[in-house]
C-alpha cells in the first residue's frame, strides 16, 4: 500500500470539504426516494430519532476526535512520540466505555426521552413509535464514537484523505440500507412505516462498522508512519498529564457540540409546544418541527459541509502555528477561512435562499412550510459556519474560557427568544416559526461577535485582508441577486416536477454561477490550494 500522504492547510481543506460535500450532497439526495416512501409522518418520526442520536453522539464521541486531532498534531511537532502513541490507547479505551454507556442509556430511557419530545400532542407519531425508533439508532453508539478516534489520529497528523475518503464509504453504505431496506419494508412487505425508519436508523450502525474495518486496515498497514508501531514507554505521571490534556481538550469541544445540539432539541421541544397554541395543527406542528431540525438541515449541509472541510485542515495548522508563535502564519490561515466564507458560503446561501421552492420540491414533496422555512434559515447558515470555524480556531489557541462564555450566551438567548419572537411574529401576521430563525440568528451573532473581539484584542489576529474584499463581495452579491430575480420570472418556479425544478437550478447556478466567478476570480483564485491554481494556469 502506498504511503499515507501529508496535505497542506488550503489543500487539506480542499480535500476534506469535497469529500463532505460529496458526502453531504449523497446524504441529501437519497431523501428524494427515501422520504417519497415514508412520507412527512415517517420523516418526522426519522427526525425525532436522529436529535436523540446526535446529543448521545457528542456525550460520547464530540470532542474526542477534534481533540485527537489536536493533541497529535502538538506532540508530533514536539517529536514526542511515546506520548503521542499512549494518548491514542488511552482515548481508544475512553471512548469505549463512554460509548457503552451512551448506548445503555440511550435504549433503556428511550420511553421517557420520547415522552420528552411529543408530550401531551395528540394526531401524530405516539410514544411507543418514538420510542422504538431511539431504541434501534442507539446501536449506532457503539461503532461511530470509535471511528471518531482513528479519524481524529490520522488528521492530526495532517492525513486528510483517508479520512475523508472514509466519510464517503460510511455515507454509501448507509445509504443503501435506507433505501433498500425501507423500500422493501413498504413496498413489498407493506410494513407499517415505522419499521422502514426503525431499517433506516439501524443503517448508521452497519455503515459505521463497514467503515471502521477500511480505517483500521489503514492504520495497520501504516504503523510506521503514524508512530504506531512504537510501544509508548511513559511513566505514571506523564500518563495522568496525557489524561487531563485529553479532557482539557475534549472539554471544549463536548460543550460547544453539546449546547447546539441541546438547543436545537429544545428548539424542537419548543416548536412543538408552541405552535398549537397558535393556532397550528398537530401534523402541521410535528412537520414544521421536523424542517428545522432535520429535513432543512440536510439542505443546509450542502453549505455547512465547506465550514466543516475547513475546520478539519485548519485544527492542525493553526496548533503547529501556535505552538511555533508564528501569529502571521496563523492571521493568513484564518483570513483564508474568512474569505472562503465570504466569497463561497455566502453566494451559495444567497442563491439556495432565492431557489428555496426549487430545492424544497427537488428534494421532499412540495410543501410551502419547508420552502418559506429553508428560504430564510439557509441566510442563518452564513453565521453558523463562520460560527464553527471561529471557535475551532480557539479550540486550537486554548480560547476555553472564551468559548464557554459566547457559546453559553448565545445559546441561552436563542432559548430565551424562542417562544417570545414565536409569539411577536404570529402577532405581527407573519409566519410564526419565523421567531425561532430570528432567534438562532441572534444566537450566532452575539458569540460571533464576543469571539472574534477576543481574536483581535488579545491574539492580535486582524481581518484586514477580509474587510478588504467586502465591497467587491457586496457589489457582485447585488448582481447575483438581480440575476436571480430576473430568471425567476422566466422560469416555472413553482412547477411540480422535479425534473423541471432541476432544469431550472442548473440553468440559474450555471449563468449566475458563471457571472458571480468572473467577477470576483481573482480574490477567489487566492483561496485556492496553490496546486489547483497552477494546474488551472497551465490548462489555460
Amino acid at each position: 500500500m502506498a504511503k499515507l500522504k501529508k496535505s497542506g492547510f488550503l489543500e487539506g481543506a480542499f480535500i476534506a470539504t469535497l469529500c463532505i460535500i460529496i458526502t453531504k450532497i449523497l446524504g441529501v439526495l437519497y431523501v428524494i426516494p427515501f422520504y417519497d416512501i415514508i412520507g412527512e409522518k415517517g420523516g418526522t418520526l426519522y427526525g425525532y430519532a436522529y436529535n436523540i442520536y446526535n446529543i448521545f453522539l457528542i456525550i460520547s464521541s464530540a470532542g474526542i476526535p477534534l481533540a485527537i486531532s489536536k493533541l497529535t498534531s502538538e506532540y508530533t511537532t514536539l517529536k514526542q512520540d511515546d506520548k503521542k502513541v499512549r494518548m491514542y490507547e488511552i482515548a481508544t479505551k475512553a471512548i469505549l466505555i463512554f460509548s457503552v454507556a451512551s448506548f445503555l442509556i440511550c435504549f433503556f430511557f428511550a420511553p421517557l426521552f420520547a415522552k420528552l419530545i411529543i408530550g401531551d400532542l395528540d394526531g401524530g407519531n405516539t410514544i411507543s413509535d418514538v420510542t422504538l425508533v431511539i431504541r434501534s439508532i442507539s446501536f449506532a453508539l457503539l461503532v461511530i464514537p470509535m471511528l471518531s478516534i482513528k479519524r481524529g489520529y490520522l488528521q492530526g497528523h495532517t492525513v486528510i484523505l483517508e479520512p475523508s475518503i472514509s466519510q464517503i464509504i460510511e455515507q454509501v453504505v448507509r445509504i443503501a440500507i435506507i433505501i433498500i431496506g425501507s423500500y422493501l419494508c413498504v413496498r413489498i412487505f407493506n410494513l407499517p412505516v415505522k419499521y422502514a425508519v426503525v431499517v433506516s436508523t439501524l443503517a448508521a450502525c452497519v455503515g459505521g462498522i463497514v467503515t471502521y474495518i477500511y480505517l483500521e486496515i489503514i492504520t495497520r498497514k501504516n504503523k510506521n508512519q503514524i508512530g504506531l508501531d512504537v510501544k509508548a514507554k511513559v511513566s505514571k505521571k506523564e500518563d495522568k498529564a496525557i489524561i487531563k490534556k485529553i479532557i482539557a481538550y475534549s472539554i471544549p469541544f463536548i460543550v460547544i457540540n453539546l449546547v447546539n445540539n441541546a438547543t436545537t432539541f429544545v428548539d424542537m421541544v419548543l416548536i412543538i409546544k408552541t405552535l398549537p397554541k397558535l393556532g397550528f395543527s398537530a401534523v402541521d406542528t410535528e412537520f414544521i418541527g421536523s424542517v428545522f431540525t432535520t429535513w432543512g438541515v440536510k439542505i443546509n449541509t450542502i453549505i455547512t459541509s465547506i465550514a466543516s472541510g475547513l475546520i478539519i485542515s485548519l485544527i492542525p495548522n493553526m496548533v503547529k502555528d501556535y505552538n511555533e508563535k508564528n501569529t502571521k502564519s496563523m492571521n493568513q490561515t484564518f483570513n483564508k477561512c474568512l474569505k472562503i466564507i465570504l466569497l463561497i458560503v455566502a453566494p451559495l446561501a444567497i442563491f439556495m435562499s432565492a431557489m428555496s421552492t426549487s430545492m424544497w420540491n427537488i428534494f421532499y414533496s412540495p410543501n410551502e412550510y419547508g420552502s418559506l422555512i429553508i428560504k430564510f434559515n439557509i441566510i442563518v447558515i452564513i453565521f453558523d459556519c463562520l460560527y464553527m470555524v471561529v471557535n475551532s480556531l480557539l479550540q486550537s489557541i486554548n480560547g476555553e474560557k472564551v468559548i464557554y462564555k459566547s457559546v453559553i450566551i448565545g445559546q441561552l438567548v436563542n432559548v430565551a427568544l424562542d417562544i417570545p419572537l414565536m409569539t411577536l411574529f404570529y402577532k405581527l401576521g407573519l409566519p410564526a416559526y419565523y421567531g425561532a430563525i430570528a432567534a438562532t440568528l441572534a444566537c450566532f451573532l452575539i458569540s460571533n461577535i464576543m469571539s472574534m473581539h477576543y481574536l483581535n484584542k488579545e491574539m492580535h489576529l486582524n481581518y484586514k485582508e477580509t474587510i478588504e474584499s467586502i465591497p467587491r463581495f457586496i457589489l457582485s452579491s447585488i448582481i447575483l441577486i438581480t440575476m436571480l430575480e430576473v430568471f425567476k420570472l422566466f422560469l416555472p418556479v413553482n412547477s411540480a416536477s422535479r425534473f423541471t425544478q432541476l432544469i431550472n437550478i442548473l440553468i440559474t447556478g450555471t449563468v449566475c454561477g458563471g457571472v458571480y466567478i468572473l467577477l470576483n476570480l481573482k480574490s477567489i483564485m487566492s483561496i485556492l490550494p496553490e496546486k489547483i491554481v497552477k494546474k488551472l494556469k497551465i490548462e489555460k
